[in-house]
């Protein structure tokens, strides 16, 4: 902080008298030239001991008084973020449970006598009646392909880019639009 102040007052000297910018002879000057109450530093608080029991006690008194952090109430729920970016860890949150589960049952299938090779799961899928194939498949892909083309809006906003308001609501769309007409191509085309 007095580097700073220092250093100001040096460039503010040296704009008044071009010459006398950072010589030896001025150095010491300007240093000297600083406000020195404004060095000081004063305290308003009076500290006393006490114990750590105490010190727990006043601190758990605090942190009930804040609120959970991010609390849903905290925030406008017109904002962009309650669209994409709640959805994106929605479904990126579901595509991994589904993923562990789907690993774990087949670690466990041949110590229960489960069949969930691929040829079992293959004819039991072709033996659904349309409708209920089509939801399965909307149901699988909406989220791989939300998550996949949120993730390249992400990948932009990382070279900063994108980032004004209307441009956020417009790919927050792009993005939705995006993830449907994936989702669609792949349930009818598949």
């Amino acid at each position: 902080m007095i580097a700073q102040r220092v250093g100001i007052r040096a460039l503010r000297q040296a704009a008044v008298k071009p010459n006398a910018l950072f010589l030896a002879q001025n150095l010491p000057r300007l240093a000297l030239a600083t406000n020195a109450t404004s060095l000081q530093i004063s305290r308003g608080a009076s500290t006393q001991k006490i114990s750590q029991t105490e010190a727990q006690s006043i601190l758990a008194s605090q942190r009930r008084q804040r609120p959970v952090s991010p609390h849903l109430t905290a925030y406008d729920y017109s904002q962009t973020w309650f669209g994409a970016s709640i959805w994106t860890r929605i479904t990126g949150q579901a595509m991994s449970t589904s993923f562990y589960a789907f690993s774990l049952a087949y670690l466990v299938a041949p110590l229960t006598g489960w069949h969930v090779e691929s040829a079992t799961l293959a004819d039991a899928a072709a033996s659904l009646p349309p409708v209920l194939k089509t939801g399965l498949k909307l149901v699988v892909a909406w989220p791989f392909f939300f998550h996949f083309s949120n993730g390249i809006r992400h990948l932009v906003w990382d070279f900063a880019i994108g980032f004004k308001k209307h441009t956020i609501q417009q790919t927050s769309y792009v993005v939705l639009g995006a993830s449907i007409v994936g989702t669609l191509g792949a349930v009818f085309l598949l």
